[in-house]
């Protein structure tokens, strides 16, 4: 008994270990995306930073359309089967080849067309570096979930933090020899990201010393692959296109400009999320085979705080946020302000609404998100069609707004009328100001307590 609740011990204390050292890598790749958005846009212009973002947008976002929830798959597969982990790592890379190849083929073609609006270098810059980088990010993604499978977090933390950390030095140092290029920028992304994948598949060289050409454990692997995967991919295909739309939408109606304009303010307004994405992350776990009253509440409550923290943090933020953006990227930047601030609160909204929803998976009902998603990503497209042919950045901005709004709307709906919640009790409850206060309390009598035995 003894020697099990040890073991007990050490696993939480294993996980807590995890999940603080990933909150710190998290932190500290917003941190060097901050600061390459600032190099990238000092380098470049606001021209050319939106010509380098339209560069190295294109392999991200079909890495995300063709990933078919393998990834994914492949943690839930290898947790569940221990003991034949070959033999979906091995379904997973080989499946990969022919569609990097054939996604590669499609780009290739059809890059001309996708970046119309783009000079002729910049079409052909685009065009072998989303070829040579798709098959490289596609092997990021599984061979992440592979670290992560395995209890790896400091290579799955590895590739996460190394690869913008080295794409940072590597532009600084473009900067300092003067070297001020499109295609140098991406050759540096490029390798850098090689070189870290190389350096990951390095130490989980163990997982992958496997019999890469066997034929029938191959087959019964991948169907148990892509059955999951099947499952979970409408979910990251519709977080894919949500997440890339606005992009999309910028590419083919407007100027290099304004969306050199539009990626650096989007990046800036993410930094509110930074606090309810920490909740959304803890909470599910925490609330996870709770009773329906039991989430309900614990759900609600980190709802109402979240939201009262930011609406006290958000207002003077969005001030200092517009005051950083005119000195750290350039007085040019500050003609986005607008599509700052209303970034800024959809970023507050879409974060309140997320904390919501983990109340659906912890009861099982991971279909809702689906369905959230759906009408969500159905409403907020046709906005963003219809707004930004007459407001441009703003048009976008505002329809991204209104999607949050209806996602956080179709949630409380959801959560009232499957679950029988009170909308009232959801949205405000006296009793969170004393909770608060106890916990402040609690904490402050802690360290005092600390600092007496000290």
């Amino acid at each position: 008994m003894a020697q099990i609740a040890i073991h007990r011990v050490r696993k939480r204390t294993g996980l807590v270990q995890a999940i603080v050292r990933t909150s710190a890598t998290n932190l500290s790749v917003m941190v060097i995306a901050t600061l390459t958005s600032i190099v990238t846009a000092r380098m470049f212009g606001v021209a050319g930073k939106g010509e380098f973002s339209a560069i190295i947008f294109w392999p991200t976002l079909l890495a995300g359309l063709v990933g078919f929830g393998l990834p994914t798959s492949l943690i839930y597969n290898m947790k569940r089967n221990i003991g034949s982990g070959g033999d979906y790592v091995r379904a997973g890379f080989l499946f990969q080849i022919p569609v990097s190849l054939l996604t590669g083929i499609v780009a290739w073609t059809w890059m001309p067309a996708w970046l119309g609006n783009y000079p002729e270098q910049v079409v052909h810059i685009a065009k072998w570096y989303t070829v040579s980088m798709l098959p490289v990010l596609l092997m990021v993604n599984l061979v992440s979930a592979l670290a992560q499978s395995t209890g790896r977090f400091n290579l799955y933390n590895g590739v996460r933090l190394y690869i913008p950390l080295l794409n940072l030095a590597g532009l600084i140092l473009l900067w300092a020899t003067g070297s001020l290029s499109l295609r140098d920028a991406a050759l540096v992304f490029l390798t850098t990201s090689v070189l870290v994948i190389g350096w990951c598949l390095y130490g989980i060289r163990e997982e992958l010393r496997i019999d890469w050409f066997k034929g029938a454990g191959n087959r019964l692997a991948a169907k148990a692959l892509f059955g999951y995967g099947s499952k979970v991919f409408g979910v990251e295909l519709l977080g894919t296109l949500y997440g890339q739309f606005d992009k999309i939408v910028i590419l083919s109606m407007l100027s290099a400009r304004e969306l050199g304009l539009y990626t650096v303010v989007y990046a800036l307004s993410r930094v509110f999320n930074a606090v309810q994405t920490a909740i959304t992350s803890v909470i599910f776990p925490k609330v996870a085979g709770m009773e329906k009253e039991a989430v309900l509440a614990t759900v609600g409550r980190a709802f109402r705080l979240s939201m009262l923290l930011m609406g006290v943090v958000a207002i003077p933020s969005m001030f200092i946020g517009r005051f950083l953006l005119g000195i750290l990227f350039g007085t040019p930047f500050l003609e986005a302000s607008g599509t700052f601030y209303l970034l800024s609160i959809e970023c507050i909204l879409g974060g309140g609404s997320w904390i919501l929803a983990s109340s659906f998976n912890a009861m099982g009902r991971p279909g809702l998100v689906l369905i959230r998603q759906i009408i969500a990503l159905a409403a907020t497209i046709g906005l963003i069609i219809a707004l930004t042919p007459a407001y441009g950045l703003n048009g976008i901005a505002l329809a991204l707004l209104i999607g949050a709004v209806i996602r956080l709307a179709v949630t409380l709906a959801a959560m009232r009328v499957v679950f029988r919640a009170r909308l009232r009790s959801l949205l405000f409850d006296a009793g969170d100001f004393g909770f608060l206060i106890e916990r402040i309390k609690n904490k402050v009598h802690r360290k005092g307590a600390h600092a007496s035995a000290d």
